[in-house]
């Protein structure tokens, strides 16, 4: 086992102690634990974000092994606990938090609001509409990073970054949706979780840029 202060040094020689300072003071919720959610989990756990607060309901399944971040040793246990395990594998210093519960209207004030950026990664687009627009009624200061259109494997480059408002920022293609022989891929899907990660990088070393 590292040290503390072994497992800081290795991620200010890589990102500058200003960087990691700010990554360090991070308080990211990810809502959804799927594809898009445990990718996105583990990017932010591997820079060193120290406040992550994980959010699902639902078991791992075989069927999840196709695009999430788990293992077969992980068929059956909560999606929380199976990846704050392996979180905490990649840096056992992180506060993580765990909420193992279905997110609604009713519940939305009183999850969120510890975290100052929510990370929605959620698979029905009626949940993300009501997360999304949770958030932005229930909390004027947080920022909201979603994503839509990802199914399939096709063009990597049609994936973007958007700025939708002020403090809502959207992952994507926007258009591809899952069918027959257009499912949901680990490749294609890591790419937006990527995009998810990398823009609440931006946005907890840089402050919300009016343009991304």
């Amino acid at each position: 086992m590292f040290s503390k202060e072994e497992i800081q040094e290795a991620l200010r020689q890589r990102h500058t102690l200003k960087v990691q300072e700010r990554l360090n003071r991070g308080r990211v919720a990810v809502a959804g634990l799927g594809g898009l959610g445990s990718h996105a989990a583990a990017a932010l756990a591997r820079i060193g974000v120290g406040h992550l607060h994980l959010i699902d309901f639902d078991r791992v399944d075989l069927a999840n092994l196709n695009r999430q971040q788990y293992f077969m040793r992980h068929v059956g246990q909560y999606k929380t606990e199976a990846l704050k395990e392996q979180l905490l594998d990649i840096n056992p210093y992180l506060d993580i938090r765990t909420d193992c519960v279905r997110v609604c209207d009713e519940n939305i004030r009183e999850l969120f609001a510890k975290d100052d950026i929510v990370c929605e990664a959620f698979d029905v687009p009626e949940n993300k509409a009501m997360l999304v627009n949770g958030v932005l009624e229930q909390f004027p200061g947080k920022i909201i990073v979603s994503a839509s259109g990802m199914a399939g494997y096709g063009n990597s480059n049609a994936i973007r970054t958007r700025k939708i408002t002020g403090r809502f920022y959207l992952c994507g293609d926007g258009t591809s949706d899952s069918g027959s022989g257009l499912g949901l891929m680990s490749p294609r899907v890591g790419i937006c979780a990527g995009h998810e990660a990398n823009l609440i990088a931006k946005l907890l070393i840089d402050g919300a840029a009016d343009e991304i």
